[in-house]
């Protein structure tokens, strides 16, 4: 997708095949971060849909979606809430489990970061699987937010993240895909 800056967003998009095993094509966007015009563009399509939609918060998950996230609330005028790798966050914390193609890992929120009713953008720079997304979702909800959406620099429409978030009733808003894994 161009942006309405006029920016080929996969452009500035720097592909690592074999990273981090075998078989998979990394998809790096430190290169499009610093790019200033390319970040710009990046975020701004991330705000576009949201620009008159009530959101209290934005939050991000670790580490790039920090990155972006951080920037989004910045022009949206809303605090950032991380959501953290289990042992990150300082302060007493919910957390969820998610699969791993070998094993389970944990993300967390601290338990006081969202009230009941308040509304959450959830950003990352890449939607892959969906299993960070889903248990990002889940820890949002059950602090008792409302997700407004998910939005995310990078589709990998193969692997069907995306689609799960909306079969979980998450609207979904992405700048670019790539096909593949």
């Amino acid at each position: 997708m161009d942006t309405r800056q006029g920016f080929d967003l996969k452009r500035h998009i720097r592909t690592i095949p074999d990273y981090p095993k075998p078989g998979i094509l990394f998809r790096d966007i430190t290169t499009l971060l610093s790019n200033p015009e390319a970040f710009r563009a990046a975020v701004d399509e991330l705000c576009s849909p949201f620009q008159k939609v009530r959101i209290d918060h934005v939050a991000g998950i670790e580490a790039r979606g920090f990155i972006v996230g951080g920037a989004v609330a910045h022009v949206l005028g809303r605090g950032f809430i991380p959501i953290r790798k289990k042992g990150k966050l300082p302060h007493k914390v919910i957390g969820q489990e998610y699969a791993l193609e070998y094993g389970v890992d944990r993300i967390e929120i601290h338990e006081d970061a969202l009230a009941k009713g308040e509304r959450v953008l959830l950003i990352d720079d890449l939607i892959a699987t969906g299993g960070t997304a889903l248990a990002a979702v889940e820890l949002i909800q059950r602090l008792g937010a409302e997700l407004v959406a998910a939005a995310f620099v990078i589709d990998l429409p193969d692997l069907g993240g995306a689609d799960k978030l909306r079969q979980a009733g998450v609207k979904v808003h992405s700048l670019v895909g790539f096909a593949g894994h």
